[in-house]
């Protein structure tokens, strides 16, 4: 069925247990997995006041380092459930926007992410990176959500 799971996450409590599940998919269906986080352009989460005191160079180090340790994280629960795996960063990239381009650029049979289920006015300012991954992706999408 599955033989290439592309897993995203952000290093959130929720993008774990997306994680957990897309592993454990992964290894009940002998799949292997790519695990991607995203890191987004400097000047989209610095506001331009701030990044004209907070070079370039110091954010790249920052998100290099979180994305690394997310990385790091991921691959070791990969390995702890003898699942055959790979990690990325998508760097300078919005999460769903980078999750689609990848999802397109691999031969990957399912995307695994977590939402956070935000509705109404969180919705409308935070955006639903999963709703548009869904919307956008031209292979299935397992969306982890709680409650």
């Amino acid at each position: 069925m599955y033989k290439h799971i592309l897993i995203a996450t952000d290093g959130s409590e929720l993008a774990w247990k997306a994680v957990t599940h897309g592993l454990d998919l992964a290894k009940s269906l002998d799949a292997k997995v790519t695990i991607v986080t995203a890191t987004e352009p400097m000047w989209s989460a610095v506001p331009g006041e701030m990044a004209i005191a907070f070079p370039y160079e110091d954010y790249e180090k920052a998100a290099s380092a979180v994305a690394d340790a997310t990385l790091s994280k991921a691959a070791s629960m990969a390995k702890s459930k003898n699942v055959r795996h790979s990690v990325k960063r998508l760097k300078d990239q919005f999460p769903a926007e980078g999750i689609a381009a990848a999802a397109k650029e691999g031969n990957y049979d399912l995307i695994v992410m977590a939402s956070h289920g935000r509705r109404g006015l969180a919705k409308l300012v935070l955006g639903s990176q999963a709703a548009t991954v869904v919307a956008t992706s031209t292979i299935p999408v397992l969306i982890y959500r709680e409650g």
